[in-house]
């Protein structure tokens, strides 16, 4: 029979581990934070690990014993981004059948709920991830990849459940590549080389109707 103090000395060691991963968890957060908003701010080459740290509160120490370098960094913060866009976009396409309604609310969601609450989010991954080592551009490529994909999934399926065969069988794709492109674009232009916030919403708006008129002309509709 084990002993009442053997139980509570584990359910003590079990707590303080607990605890401690939960503390790890949050500096962790914190320094992708604060990372994500200096990288934003001031831009990814400008930013050096010291400056991380002391927006963090922690020691550069610390900071390393997360990271490798300011790299890694970048790289942890790109595929958190790019989690979130995806669940994003995916959001609506899990809800029922896909329908050009449905294209035209994700393609919404987009730029009313990640572009103007995530504005630090839209500049890493539109402006400081580009041009970076072949290892981060391959990276950024993986996260657009993958967004092109579901995109083009949620097109073919649309397509069976309207009974509707697309005009060619590059179609869906090339609807997915220049989805992605207009929402990338029209991101950057109001966001990061214009501040033009508050014109993003229309500019949204506007785009969606550019997209379903291609989608409608391809699949026949």
């Amino acid at each position: 029979m084990i002993q009442p103090w053997v139980i509570n000395m584990i359910k003590a060691q079990e707590i303080t581990a607990a605890r401690r991963k939960r503390e790890r968890e949050h500096r962790y957060e914190t320094i992708l934070k604060s990372a994500e908003m200096l990288f934003a701010r001031n831009g990814y080459h400008q930013t050096g690990m010291e400056r991380i740290a002391e927006e963090s509160e922690i020691s550069v120490g610390t900071v390393y014993f997360y990271f490798k370098n300011k790299e890694d960094l970048l790289l942890n913060l790109l595929d958190q981004i790019g989690y979130q866009l995806r669940d994003v976009l995916g959001r609506t396409f899990r809800k029922g059948n896909i329908t050009i309604e449905k294209m035209e609310k994700a393609g919404l969601i987009f730029f009313n709920e990640f572009c103007l609450k995530n504005p630090e989010k839209v500049i890493i991954i539109f402006r400081e991830a580009v041009g970076q080592s072949a290892y981060v551009e391959s990276r950024r490529k993986l996260i657009f990849d993958k967004l092109i994909q579901d995109i083009k999934t949620a097109l073919l399926t649309m397509g069976e459940n309207l009974g509707i065969e697309y005009q060619s069988p590059l179609s869906a794709e090339i609807i997915a590549v220049s989805v992605m492109g207009t929402y990338e674009r029209l991101a950057f232009h109001y966001l990061i080389w214009e501040d033009r916030s508050n014109d993003l919403e229309t500019a949204g708006q506007d785009g969606m109707t550019f997209i379903l008129g291609g989608i409608r002309a391809l699949l026949g509709s």
